[in-house]
């Protein structure tokens, strides 16, 4: 039957790749859509990215914007805040100016409630427009997506690498 039949030459193999262009921003964007599970159950990835750096949580309830963000970091070998707090990662990586940040290895943490308070919101820089930041982050409306925050809210924004 197949006597007849050319077989393609297969084709070479394509160069081992020996580094990968990833970005702290791009590993994020992957988890776009995890979100908590209403009511007594709790979703497992929210789980483990809490408990990567704290024992106690046993619910996806617990605020995660910081666990999030520490579990990006813990993957690719970033500098991270070891922390669940956000406005632990103030003290992360290398300050830069909200004009100069861009898209990739940037955080940005605001304040919540209180701008001298301890709460806090930390999440990947995904642009901004006059008034307004965007963030790409754990636990925004109990998932992780882009949002967008009122910029009078920034505390600071850090380079994790680059």
């Amino acid at each position: 039957i197949f006597r007849h039949f050319k077989f393609p030459k297969p084709s070479p193999e394509p160069p081992m790749r020996t580094t990968m262009d990833i970005t702290a921003y791009k590993l994020a964007e992957r988890y776009v859509g995890v979100e908590e599970v209403p009511g007594s159950k709790d979703n497992p990835a929210v789980l483990a990215m809490l408990k990567l750096d704290a024992d106690w949580p046993q619910h996806d309830e617990t605020p995660w914007c910081s666990a999030f963000t520490n579990w990006i970091a813990w993957h690719l070998r970033l500098p991270r805040s070891k922390s669940l707090m956000a406005r632990s990662w103030l003290n992360v990586g290398e300050k830069v100016k909200l004009g100069k940040s861009r898209v990739g290895f940037d955080v940005v943490v605001l304040w919540r409630g209180d701008p001298d308070g301890p709460s806090g919101h930390v999440g990947f820089y995904a642009g901004h427009t006059g008034s307004r930041i965007d963030i790409l982050g754990g636990n925004q409306g109990n998932a992780v997506n882009i949002r967008s925050y009122p910029r009078h809210r920034l505390l600071g924004v850090r380079r994790l690498y680059g």
